[in-house]
């Protein structure tokens, strides 16, 4: 991979976790983002410990030489009035310009599973009707207008427990959508949670991919939170998740995939796990060595 191309970041969803916010509670914004850049990161993701006042982020990130690559967007283009999604849509976008990033992960939130805690994560998911997938192509696509318009690329992250996960809706997505204005956040680990091939994805969709998570899997977790009916937060809490080189996805192939294409932009390490039990530091430190070591950067 080109090292003056591809920069490498980390979440801090691994020092304090958006959906269960009793995982790292104790963690402060300080300490993750001093860790980050002790561990070697240039940039990172937005947590909710955050600062809301773009200044005041700066500052501490500038501090630390870290900057932000990305935020997470919950869009609800099926369930919401597309103009009340526009507004929200566009503040994220600001702040995010205001920062010196350059793209937005949105997410269909609609019928999502993955914040349900009492609801199994495998069988449970909600399928759109072809009326739904149109009217999700069309919204996404009137976003990524926007966010193209504002300087921003939108990028989508298919995720566990929503209506995009499968590598068939994956390509679904990516076959109804406008290329000019949408892309792909290619997520490793959320394909393996749910038995697909992350690289066979990729191989398909890597002309496309904008923004890329480095996400990891324990496939023992997983079988022990299919057998349970665990839901998606049980298998965060048990494990599910870990960092490039800790689980059993080969990331060589993958990086190898990025680099035959002239990948550009952030690879992300995005492991949330409890802090408590995967020491931030230790693990942040563990992927960055295993990123040198396959991708060369």
């Amino acid at each position: 991979m080109n090292a003056d191309k591809v920069k490498l970041a980390i979440a801090p969803i691994a020092w304090t976790n958006d959906d269960l916010p009793d995982l790292g509670a104790a963690n402060t914004f300080e300490q993750c983002v001093s860790e980050m850049a002790l561990a070697g990161y240039e940039g990172c993701e937005v947590g909710n410990k955050y600062p809301k006042d773009p200044a005041v982020l700066k500052r501490a990130l500038d501090m630390r030489g870290l900057r932000i690559c990305n935020q997470w967007f919950s869009s609800f283009v099926l369930t919401k009035p597309f103009e009340e999604v526009e507004k929200e849509f566009v503040a994220q976008c600001d702040f995010l310009r205001a920062m010196g990033a350059r793209v937005i992960g949105a997410s269909e939130q609609s019928f999502s599973i993955q914040g349900s805690k009492d609801v199994p994560i495998f069988g449970s998911k909600y399928d759109m009707t072809n009326t739904e997938w149109e009217k999700f192509a069309s919204g996404m696509n009137r976003l990524g207008a926007i966010a193209k318009s504002m300087g921003i690329s939108l990028v989508y992250h298919h995720h566990m427990g929503t209506v995009v996960q499968t590598a068939e809706e994956v390509d679904r997505m990516m076959d109804m959508t406008d290329p000019e204005v949408f892309s792909l956040l290619f997520d490793s680990g959320h394909l393996a949670y749910c038995g697909e091939d992350p690289l066979t994805v990729l191989k398909k969709h890597s002309a496309r991919v904008k923004h890329v998570h480095l996400k990891d899997v324990r496939p023992d977790v997983i079988a022990a939170v299919k057998a349970g009916r665990g839901s998606f937060l049980d298998g965060v809490r048990m494990g599910t998740f870990t960092v490039p080189g800790d689980g059993t996805i080969d990331f060589g192939p993958i990086f190898e995939e990025l680099g035959s294409v002239g990948y550009e932009g952030w690879m992300v390490v995005e492991a949330e796990q409890d802090p408590a039990k995967a020491d931030p530091l230790e693990y942040a430190l563990k992927a960055r060595a295993y990123i040198r070591e396959k991708a060369g950067i």
